[in-house]
């Protein structure tokens, strides 16, 4: 097993998990507003991903549908439509926050009670539909794993992986998720809810423009 190679990728997937973007936003948005559990659920969705973004690129799925123009197209639009969708629905959010400053804490909880299968599958289709996630792993794996490299440390790199996405997003989602931090953020929750729609929107667009240019 190449403990080398091990490293440098727990290294640059650790500095890619801690950069501001859509997994690390949901997972606040989630964690900030909802239940622990599923704030934890969103988090092991997006884990799970991460874990089959790491599959496909070590098979070579994923270089044989980004080198298909058509089906990385596909893959490309299908995932803008769904980050831009997300964007919107955060947006929209915010603005309803700001709009009605009128409604009690009781009614705010009773709206932000999404089901732990709900938070899974938000955190799993956040990560597994952006095409940028594709082909950063791609690129990782392509750059650090050559043919030549044994199946052990393949599957070791897999499971090194998923570890370090489960610990740092958990992380967040348990911390973020304390009644006392959820009750000092529960005013900067319109915030954060914009802050996560202009993200996402920003994704889904530079993924669009990708596509004009």
């Amino acid at each position: 097993m190449e403990l080398q190679l091990l490293i440098s990728l727990a290294v640059i997937h650790s500095v890619a998990l801690a950069s501001p973007g859509p997994d690390f936003a949901l997972v606040v948005k989630m964690a900030s507003q909802e239940r622990c559990s599923t704030a934890i659920a969103s988090a092991v969705g997006i884990s799970i991903a991460i874990l089959a973004h790491t599959l496909l690129s070590l098979t070579g799925v994923s270089l044989l549908i980004q080198s298909s123009q058509i089906l990385f197209i596909m893959v490309k639009l299908i995932g803008a439509s769904y980050l831009g969708w997300m964007g919107i629905g955060a947006i929209k959010a915010a603005i309803t926050h700001w709009r009605d400053k009128q409604i009690s804490i009781f009614e705010t909880e009773q709206k932000n009670k999404l089901s732990v299968k709900k938070g899974f599958l938000l955190g799993f289709y956040t990560n597994m539909l952006n095409p940028k996630a594709m082909v950063f792993f791609i690129t990782l794996f392509s750059t650090l794993i050559t043919p030549n490299v044994a199946l052990e440390t393949k599957i070791a790199a897999s499971c090194l992986l998923l570890v370090l996405s489960l610990i740092w997003f958990i992380f967040i989602a348990f911390v973020l998720s304390k009644p006392i931090i959820q009750k000092a953020m529960q005013k900067a929750t319109p915030s954060i809810n914009l802050v996560t729609g202009v993200l996402f929107l920003s994704v889904s667009t530079m993924i669009i423009f990708g596509l004009i240019n």
